[in-house]
């Protein structure tokens, strides 16, 4: 067997992530490395944490990001304010919500479940309920985007019952960060965690994660040892805190470190709210081409996410084949539907980078090319200038 380089297909990128990527940020991770504690690469850490709070909007000094994916970063969340035998409300609408209550009793707490059927926002009204009825809850924790299903749920009014009943709040941001309004300081969110390669349009591998004074409180009077020393935000902002002298924690991916500081100046010089409102315009002309052609998104308007739309699979089309066509012939890829929607929907992408006109003209186009010729009930012929009237508004 012989080896070579390799060398990746040129993709258009889709799906829930990852997102395309940028020349400016792929050309940042092949700058020169320097160490993890050099003087040069402390002044970056400095400028990444500043600007991840501004994506965040947040003044929390315990803000960071996780030398590792955003399943780290909800680990980082859990295991340092969850101890044995805390009772923790995960409200669960999708898959990700699922992964919150393995997190949970991997910790020794003890999870309440809320159930919401997937593509439907959380309940407040549930969450309520459930408060009142568990009187002892220390934490909350909800999806704001859930991936699976493209619905966004109220993450103010749910922060804002678990304050009144007394209970810190997780939040899931992976896919909301930079795509669609988040304001961690005036939701007063709790502990929050994200990933670099959906909005940010970042390589996958890192997760900023921030807490509040109030989760830094909890943390610090804890009975127990958190039980990740990797993950264990005390040790962690030695490394991360302000200032010159730094405690050895880990190496930190340093190039990835560098396409991490591109990708958060690329947000900055747009500006936040302009990211929303782009993210959303595009949304609106990619529903107006999908519902034109006859696809209908399955999650109701007022929740629905601009950067991550999940549409009914057509009657009678093979979901994979048509996935498998649009890579193989168009370069692009969408994603397929998890758990109990695999295989009855596509989750199409906007998100970051990937949230370009030149991407809904052509996922349009190609959509409408490989369905037309498999015979599926659509509309052809009209995709396009539906989306174009949104755009020219």
């Amino acid at each position: 067997m012989s080896f070579s380089a390799f060398l990746p297909p040129r993709r258009i990128l889709m799906g829930p992530g990852p997102s395309d990527v940028p020349p400016r940020i792929l050309e940042a991770l092949g700058r020169p490395t320097i160490g993890h504690l050099d003087p040069r690469f402390v002044d970056l850490m400095d400028e990444i944490k500043v600007l991840l709070q501004y994506a965040m909007q947040t003044e929390n000094p315990l803000t960071m990001p996780i030398s590792a994916p955003g399943s780290a970063g909800m680990e980082a969340c859990f295991v340092n304010l969850v101890e044995p035998g805390d009772k923790v409300i995960i409200c669960q609408n999708g898959v990700f919500g699922g992964r919150m209550q393995e997190n949970v009793e991997r910790c020794g707490g003890a999870a309440v479940v809320i159930q919401d059927p997937w593509g439907n926002a959380v309940d407040p009204q549930k969450l309520e309920d459930t408060l009142k009825a568990h009187p002892d809850t220390k934490v909350v924790a909800f999806v704001h985007a859930e991936t699976s299903t493209g619905a966004s749920s109220d993450a103010k009014t749910l922060v804002e019952l678990a304050r009144r009943h007394g209970c810190l709040s997780i939040v899931d941001a992976v896919t909301s960060l930079a795509g669609s309004p988040l304001k961690v300081d005036e939701w007063e969110i709790d502990a929050i965690y994200s990933g670099t390669q959906k909005c940010l349009s970042c390589v996958p591998g890192i997760s900023p994660v921030s807490f509040s004074e109030r989760a830094q409180q909890r943390i610090s009077n804890r009975k127990h040892k958190v039980q990740s020393w990797f993950l264990d935000m005390n040790l962690i902002m030695g490394y991360w805190g302000q200032g010159a002298r730094r405690a050895y924690h880990h190496t930190a991916p340093v190039n990835a470190m560098y396409a991490l500081h591109e990708a958060l100046l690329i947000v900055h010089e747009e500006g936040l709210e302009n990211a929303w409102e782009r993210h959303q315009r595009n949304h609106l002309a990619l529903k107006a081409g999908l519902e034109a052609m006859g696809i209908r998104f399955i999650v109701d308007s007022a929740h629905r996410l601009p950067q991550l739309n999940a549409v009914a699979i057509p009657e009678g089309v093979d979901d994979a084949d048509v996935r498998r066509r649009l890579l193989g012939e168009h370069h692009l890829e969408i994603g397929a539907g998890l758990g109990d929607l695999a295989g009855k929907v596509w989750r199409i992408g906007l998100m970051g980078h990937s949230s370009r006109i030149e991407n809904i003209n052509h996922c349009l186009q190609a959509l409408e090319t490989v369905l037309a010729d498999v015979g599926a009930p659509i509309n052809p012929g009209v995709a396009l200038s539906a989306a174009q009237k949104i755009l020219a508004a």
